[in-house]
């Protein structure tokens, strides 16, 4: 009782107070570790690397998916409002539709940018094959019912729940605890390095600077989670096409 009361006071209706910031990176951190365990199950079976099916990839990918809303869930009844939206500032108006241009020309335009004076100083480190193989592999390995699941996995699910975790979580919390602008870097750095993928990490920094600035801007995460769809959308066209 004591604890609900306390939280209560910490916040009030209405409140979109970002969980704080060590209790978000922890509960971040036990979340990533669980949904790499349950991925491995899953994968343990399966063809390894290239040959693995979107079927197995994206059940793999579920799991994780699980784990972070399950984490996000449980941060928001124990240490947050118990309103998950509001927590998270998953909220939509009609304006963050603008994200669905940006996110295009993040994809069409920003990145290919960034990556043509690095292209230009490193040639073989930052190829056009190179940088697009991680996804041009992915649609290779798409098959009829199976392309249908993989634009579901990437353009759809990914970026919702990654949008929850990395800016209605992890960037509001930052941003509670250090200036704006440092902010979207630090978070953008973050949503860089935990890919993996060190090819890729131009790219993905510039990206989450543009989806960290769309929350600093709007206060929600409606307008970020637009453009990831469209970032995402639109490089699984240009792969395909």
């Amino acid at each position: 009782m004591l604890d609900r009361v306390t939280r209560a006071a910490a916040h009030p209706p209405g409140s979109t107070s970002p969980i704080p910031l060590p209790t978000a990176f922890g509960g971040y951190v036990l979340a990533w570790f669980a949904g790499q365990l349950l991925a491995a199950f899953v994968l343990m079976g399966s063809d390894s690397g290239d040959d693995r099916s979107i079927p197995i990839l994206f059940a793999a990918v579920a799991l994780t998916w699980i784990a972070y809303l399950g984490m996000l869930w449980w941060l928001s009844i124990f240490a947050g409002t118990g309103a998950p939206a509001k927590d998270y500032a998953a909220r939509f108006r009609p304006v963050d539709l603008v994200g669905i241009p940006l996110g295009a020309v993040t994809q069409l335009v920003l990145v290919p940018l960034l990556y043509w004076p690095l292209r230009e100083i490193w040639p073989d480190t930052f190829s056009l094959d190179d940088v697009s193989e991680y996804a041009e592999d992915l649609v290779d390995r798409a098959n009829g019912a199976e392309i249908v699941l993989l634009v579901v996995m990437v353009a759809v699910l990914a970026p919702v729940v990654e949008e929850l975790v990395y800016r209605g979580l992890l960037h509001r919390s930052i941003a509670a605890t250090v200036p704006p602008v440092l902010a979207i870097l630090a978070s953008a750095a973050f949503f860089m390095l935990i890919h993996f993928r060190p090819i890729e990490y131009p790219g993905l920094f510039l990206v989450g600077i543009v989806l960290a600035t769309c929350v600093a801007a709007t206060g929600r995460i409606g307008m970020a989670v637009a453009a990831h769809i469209a970032f995402n959308a639109t490089g699984l066209l240009v792969v395909a096409g």
